[in-house]
Parts: C-alpha cells; sequence; structure tokens
C-alpha cells in the first residue's frame, strides 16, 4: 500500500476513531476534521492524530481545511467523508431548512471535500476517496426522507466519480453501513452477540479496501451484522 497520510471528515469517537486507528496502525499520518474538533481532543491525545475545524458544507472551510493540510505537508492521499445529518418525522411536518441541511452535509459536503482532493491526487496519478454510507443510501425508510435523499446523493456521486476517475488512478469507493454500529451509547443485548456491526471490523474492511491491487478494486461493499435483514 503506497498511501501515506489520510484524512477522516465527519470525524467522532466511532467509526471515525477506528478508522484513524487502523490507519495509523497501517503506517500513515492520520488528520481529523469536524465541526468542532474540540470534541476530538482526548482522542488526538490517544493516537497522536491532528484536528481541524471544519464543517463539510460551506466550501470556503473546506477549501481552508485542505490548504492547511498542503501547508502542513499533510496533504492527504486518502480521504474519508463520514459527515451526516438527519432530521425525521412526517413528510408534510419537515423543516425545509432541516431538510436542506441534511442534504448539504450528507451530500453536497461529500462533493466539495472530494473536488478538493481530487486536485491534488489528479497529478500524481494516485489516491483513494471513500464514502460511507448507510441503510438509507439504497433504502428509503418512512419518515426518513432527508437521509435518504443525502444519502442516495452521495452514492450517485461516488458511482460517477468511480466511472471517471478510476482509469486517472483514484479508487473511489462506496460503504453501504446497512446495521447499528456498537458504541458506548449503543450496546448490543448480552442475549445477541455481533447483532451490530463493531467499528473496528468496519475499519479492516475499509483498510482492505486500500490494499486492493488496482486489476480487482471495489466500488461498492456492504456491510451488515449476520443477523441483519436484507
Amino acid at each position: 500500500m503506497n498511501y501515506k497520510s489520510a484524512l477522516i471528515v465527519g470525524a467522532g469517537s466511532g467509526l471515525s476513531a477506528a478508522l484513524a486507528r487502523a490507519f495509523a496502525k497501517a503506517g500513515m499520518s492520520v488528520a481529523l476534521a469536524a465541526r468542532s474538533a474540540d470534541k476530538l481532543s482526548e482522542f488526538v491525545k490517544a493516537t497522536g492524530a491532528r484536528a481541524y475545524n471544519c464543517d463539510a458544507a460551506k466550501r470556503g472551510e473546506v477549501e481552508k481545511l485542505f490548504a492547511d493540510l498542503d501547508a502542513e505537508k499533510l496533504t492527504p492521499d486518502v480521504v474519508v467523508y463520514n459527515a451526516s445529518y438527519r432530521t425525521r418525522g412526517p413528510l408534510i411536518d419537515l423543516d425545509p431548512v432541516e431538510v436542506a441541511k441534511a442534504i448539504e452535509i450528507t451530500a453536497f459536503g461529500g462533493f466539495l471535500v472530494a473536488q478538493a482532493a481530487v486536485r491534488r491526487m489528479l497529478p500524481k496519478g494516485q489516491g483513494a476517496i471513500l464514502f460511507t454510507g448507510a441503510s438509507a443510501s439504497v433504502k428509503g425508510y418512512a419518515q426518513s426522507a432527508p437521509f435518504a435523499m443525502g444519502k442516495f446523493a452521495l452514492r450517485g456521486l461516488a458511482q460517477s466519480m468511480a466511472r471517471e476517475l478510476a482509469p486517472q488512478g483514484i479508487h473511489v469507493a462506496h460503504f453501504v453501513i446497512d446495521g447499528g454500529i456498537k458504541s458506548p451509547r449503543r450496546a448490543e443485548p448480552a442475549s445477541s452477540p455481533d447483532s451490530l456491526l463493531d467499528p473496528e471490523a468496519i475499519a479492516a474492511s475499509y483498510l482492505h479496501v486500500l490494499q486492493q491491487p488496482r486489476s480487482a478494486w471495489t466500488q461498492e461493499l456492504e456491510l451488515r451484522p449476520f443477523v441483519e435483514k436484507f
């Protein structure tokens, strides 16, 4: 694997933390971006990752993030987009402002981050952009239209990018995380072990995709617990 530096956008203490640990163990420097980087302070101390403030839905903040990384010689050759926002409720009761926010953060932010990353990857002819999807990427659930709209759009972005950029050496992959992710706030019942996705196991799959030879690249990968219905 020739990747040296990774950026995780929409970072938090769950999947993003597991990804950061996996990438660091694989020898990559890791940068984390979140709307409030202060919440990452304990994790930064524990892993040595660098944290940055960035609202991914704002073009100026995304451009500043990448400029700062360039200046610090941390330009990423792997970018993971994890940011999302959801608002729920009956269709007729949804606040259009909240719906727009869900689409902006979940999908438009993915475009902004990917565009900035690709501009830096194309001259090198190498890079990887990984998008974190969800069950809502392929199934629109009742009273969850905004999240489905955003995740469907993100999946479409990933497919379009993969077809355009794979021949130019950039690996684009979309991950359908089809199930709940285990966390301190979401513990699985003792009667149903392995009924939630383990973030460390998810991270192992992301790392595997990064290690694939270009003669057999994955464009989309679905991950779900063995008990999940699909």
